[in-house]
């Protein structure tokens, strides 16, 4: 996945107002290098600790809005705080990265940079995060209302049972009924089923 190293100095254009001085704290004392990725369907953010002579590295995709981009960002901090404490000795999203994760969201909450519905759905989630905003699907159907509008893509949510449409890449699959949080969806060529979240970015086959 290409990736491009972000000049200290632009990355302020990726935040919210009132945010960079403290992000900037935070990369700068951790010594970490800041990658911005193209978008990734699954995975909004990712993180590295320090091994030998690489340090901490941590990666977001630059096509998220600038609230997303915050929330993924400290989701990795989160992160990066748990493995300087913890090393590898608790689990990934367990209760010391929630705890990290809790407080630097209650931070950045206490600056009242959040639109009045995202701090809400974050204050729902503040003392039991997601393990992934993606996981997180009440703060990302909020988050998605400040992203930019993409022409001809819906979210799977949004069509209506026996709906044709595509994903990235081409495959074409028909929308079935609903199965707890996700939708069963047929793919055409092959036949064979697949779980897709009603939050997924689709195009309506033509």
């Amino acid at each position: 996945m290409p990736k491009e190293k972000v000049p200290l100095q632009e990355l302020a254009s990726f935040l919210p107002n009132n945010t960079f001085e403290e992000v900037l704290a935070y990369l700068q004392q951790y010594k970490v290098q800041l990658t911005v990725t193209r978008q990734r369907q699954s995975v909004l953010g990712d993180y590295r600790h320090a091994f030998k002579d690489k340090g901490h590295r941590i990666s977001v995709n630059g096509n998220l809005n600038k609230y997303s981009f915050l929330i993924t960002l400290l989701h990795e901090l989160a992160h990066l705080l748990t493995f300087d404490q913890y090393g590898n000795r608790v689990m990934p999203h367990g209760a010391e990265w929630k705890k990290a994760f809790g407080q630097l969201l209650a931070q950045f909450l206490h600056k009242k940079i959040f639109p009045a519905n995202i701090e809400q759905a974050l204050m729902r989630s503040l003392h039991n995060p997601a393990a992934s905003t993606c996981g997180d699907t009440h703060l990302l159907r909020v988050l998605r209302q400040y992203d930019k509008k993409k022409e001809g893509i819906v979210l799977v949510e949004e069509l209506a049972i026996g709906t044709c449409f595509v994903i990235k890449g081409g495959r074409s699959f028909i929308k079935e009924e609903k199965i707890r949080t996700r939708f069963k969806c047929r793919e055409i060529s092959t036949g064979k089923y697949y779980l897709f979240n009603g939050l997924y970015e689709v195009k309506i086959s033509s």
